[in-house]
């Protein structure tokens, strides 16, 4: 999800709620105590420099269990760091505190925002050798030519 979808949708909604992969609910006292833009830049495993850049939400839970951020409060702070970072209408990586800090990517089901999960991958698999994936296939899906039948013995 784009920084210019999120903003969209929170006009639309009066209250804000986040979704884990597993389908538990982030507290909904959290707070969004970060709003950034992360630059990577990296050579990838076949020698190519590459630049990836996100706009990172943070995420918390405080223990204040009255708090509540409301959407035109994260509109704000987002604007605020459009402003003020010059952050561009980037795709949105979301942290949050599992056994570890986890990065999650966001879209939105009409109702939560769902952090999905993320994978790592190789950006070079035409360079650095590794072979290609073999084309998986359904054994059901196989013509069946010079098969034996069940009780012709040729088995």
């Amino acid at each position: 999800m784009k920084l210019s979808e999120i903003k969209s949708i929170l006009k639309t909604l009066e209250t804000i709620a986040f979704q884990l992969p597993n389908g538990t609910l982030v507290p909904n006292h959290f707070h969004v105590t970060e709003v950034g833009k992360i630059t990577k830049n990296f050579i990838d495993c076949g020698g190519t420099v590459r630049k990836e850049e996100v706009v990172n939400f943070q995420l918390w839970n405080a223990d204040d269990y009255d708090h509540r951020l409301h959407p035109e409060k994260l509109v704000n702070i987002i604007h605020l760091s459009e402003e003020v970072l010059g952050i561009e209408d980037l795709e949105i990586e979301v942290e949050y505190q599992g056994a570890t800090i986890q990065k999650y990517g966001l879209d939105f089901n009409g109702e939560h925002f769902l952090l999905t999960t993320k994978e790592t991958d190789c950006l070079a698999k035409d360079n650095c050798g590794i072979p290609a994936g073999k084309k998986k296939v359904h054994l059901a899906e196989l013509k069946a030519e010079n098969v034996c039948s069940p009780n012709s013995g040729c088995c």
